[in-house]
């Protein structure tokens, strides 16, 4: 049995976990981007699909974090205001004459004090992840106000033009460095979460936390490491829509956390934890981008695509609230009609 398994790559590749929705997920990609270079040959241009594979690159970095906290079976509600607080702390401290790199360091401290406090709050002091992250959702999002005095900022200037070409503007080998950034986190992240013991450890608490603190797994410092994780993402593409308007704005990442949850789920991130696989989040951040840019080529209004995109979210998570809570079920029932035949 165990050889016939081993010899059999592609069933071995179809139950990893998640890999069945990501599979058909991708063949529901393939099929939009058929439909929408057909509407629009426009859609397959050199520039259009420079420009998609930039907007993407924001949203699965959102994604990647989302996925690291819904694996433990948690959510991270505060994504979104932790870009605005990175774009507008970043902006604010180089428009006061700070050097960019510095302001990117003191950025990345902020963003990650506020994973390690959700991390805290959730796993050491027992808060809903619901609660503790609509909290400080609010606070980042007050941190973002408050910094430059409830305004946006000015121009972040010239002495800033390396910033933004690093961040956004730049080209390496004929691509964009944000495609470039986006990549190399998804390959540092997809590594820890598929090749060491903190990932093991963070799928372990998604399936069951009392099994895992049974373990011995740290469940404290295993929970605040995906808050870490998601932070980061968070604080990256804070930096990168500062460096897209070269300026800070205060309502920057509004709405990210729906853009997160949605790369999330329809990659095949269980909202129930324990499962998923972040090339799914790849391939859910793909449509999300294929969808907005292919319904502006078709003409549709944003109320439109904003629909869509809800519907598509909301299916994904009940297909996946019926899959993991169905199949059990049917066990359990299997189990009782044969105790009630052996009786």
């Amino acid at each position: 049995m165990k050889q016939n398994y081993r010899q059999n790559p592609l069933k071995r590749l179809i139950a990893a976990r998640g890999m069945g929705q990501v599979i058909t997920v991708t063949v529901g990609l393939i099929i939009l981007c058929i439909v929408f270079g057909i509407l629009n040959p426009t859609f397959f241009s050199d520039k259009n699909v420079a420009n998609l594979l930039r907007q993407i690159a924001p949203i699965l970095l959102i994604g990647i974090g989302q996925s690291y906290v819904l694996i433990t079976g948690n959510i991270d509600l505060s994504i979104g205001s932790v870009v605005g607080m990175s774009c507008m702390i970043s902006a604010t401290l180089m428009t006061k004459g700070v050097n960019p790199w510095v302001a990117v360091l003191i950025t990345l401290v902020c963003c990650v004090l506020v994973g390690i406090i959700n991390g805290q709050l959730v796993a050491n002091c027992k808060l809903p992840p619901f609660i503790a992250t609509l909290g400080t959702m609010t606070i980042a999002r007050g941190i973002a106000q408050i910094v430059n005095n409830n305004y946006n900022t000015d121009s972040i200037g010239d002495a800033a033009q390396g910033f933004r070409d690093f961040f956004y503007y730049g080209k390496v080998l004929g691509v964009f460095n944000t495609i470039w950034i986006a990549a190399i986190l998804w390959l540092i992240f997809d590594f820890l979460l598929s090749k060491t013991r903190t990932g093991r450890h963070i799928y372990a608490i998604g399936s069951n936390v009392e099994a895992s603190r049974l373990s011995g797994i740290n469940i404290v410092s295993t929970t605040t490491n995906a808050y870490i994780v998601s932070a980061i993402c968070s604080c990256v593409v804070g930096l990168i829509i500062c460096a897209t308007s070269g300026m800070g704005t205060m309502d920057a990442g509004n709405t990210y956390e729906m853009y997160a949850v949605a790369a999330s789920v329809i990659g095949g991130v269980s909202t129930l934890g324990g499962q998923g696989i972040l090339i799914g989040t790849v391939v859910g951040a793909s449509i999300w981008g294929v969808l907005q840019n292919g319904l502006q080529f078709a003409g549709a209004p944003v109320a439109i695509r904003n629909i869509v995109i809800g519907v598509i979210v909301v299916i994904s998570v009940l297909l996946d609230v019926i899959v993991r809570t169905g199949k059990p079920r049917k066990k359990k029932k299997k189990a009782l009609l044969n105790m009630e035949v052996k009786a």
